[in-house]
């Protein structure tokens, strides 16, 4: 299997081009088609939020700025796409299945349309083979961090998440985490292609973060029924905080692609208390690949 084509959501950001950056890593390994989103926000959609009396006059002004900004903002976007297409040679614009299959190597192509983000990527995702968003943390644009929880919680796709700067390389050593759960058992499903790839393997397990589902000895003996050779090692929280744990052993690997699946608790919980994928998605400083 190989990431084929590949959704990146764009919001204009400094996180944007990071994430663009990723997906063309990415796309390198696996000769992929990159299609760049970006969702407007409808004007129409602001009315039924205006509230009650508002005249038909305020109203309508409300929507016209909303338009303004929408436009304006669209238009940043397709510079940033155009700035990027334009730095790398060896890209191909394609608009089709039958341009992309013509060309020789990685294609590109971008859509503006209007409508709720959350909404549009998520279904969106669902035919593609990888989503790759923006650091939810970078700049102050929380519409990427909604498209993400979208994504997660809607696709059904995995997702990779870009760090907040381009990284220097991308699944050359990976790590996998590992808990017993449904989602990480996703998770280490989407990240087989990856595990082919690399040149190094380890699996991340810890007491404080296994579930119930089966143990690491589990998923080495699945993994060696793929051809994947790889070690385990038992990481230890910091402090009481065990995604801090995770991120110290990714690092101490020097991994430059961490798997993990999402939200084994709900997200409610995480939001309140805390939790392993909350601190992994504030402070992962190389892309993350999750599934819900």
């Amino acid at each position: 299997m190989a990431f084929r084509r590949l959704l990146v959501p764009l919001t204009g950001t400094a996180a944007g081009e990071a994430a663009l950056a990723t997906a063309l890593m990415t796309a390198r390994i696996w000769n992929s088609h990159i299609h760049c989103l970006h969702v407007r926000i409808d004007a129409r959609d602001v009315a039924p939020l205006a509230g009650e009396g508002l005249s038909g006059a305020m109203i309508e002004e409300m929507m016209a700025a909303t338009e303004r900004e929408a436009g304006e903002r669209a238009a940043r976007v397709k510079a940033l796409f155009d700035r990027f297409a334009g730095s790398v040679g060896d890209v191909t614009l394609a608009d089709s299945a039958e341009h992309a299959n013509k060309a020789d190597g990685v294609t590109l192509s971008f859509e503006s349309i209007p409508g709720r983000e959350e909404d549009i990527v998520a279904q969106q995702s669902r035919l593609y083979d990888l989503v790759v968003v923006p650091h939810p943390e970078a700049g102050d644009d929380v519409s990427s961090s909604d498209a993400l929880h979208a994504v997660l919680f809607d696709s059904g796709r995995p997702v990779l998440i870009a760090p907040p700067t381009p990284p220097a390389s991308i699944g050359t050593r990976v790590c996998c985490a590992w808990n017993g759960t449904a989602e990480s058992a996703a998770a280490m499903a989407a990240v087989l292609p990856w595990l082919h790839h690399a040149k190094a393997r380890r699996v991340l397990y810890a007491d404080e973060y296994q579930r119930r589902g089966p143990k690491v000895e589990g998923i080495l003996a699945y993994l060696k029924w793929h051809g994947i050779e790889a070690e385990a090692v038992q990481f230890k929280p910091s402090g009481k905080d065990v995604g801090a744990g995770l991120l110290a052993a990714a690092r101490e690997f020097n991994a430059d692609l961490l798997s993990m699946g999402a939200y084994s608790h709900s997200r409610i919980r995480q939001l309140i208390l805390g939790g392993v994928t909350r601190h992994v998605l504030e402070h992962a400083e190389i892309p993350v690949l999750m599934c819900r």
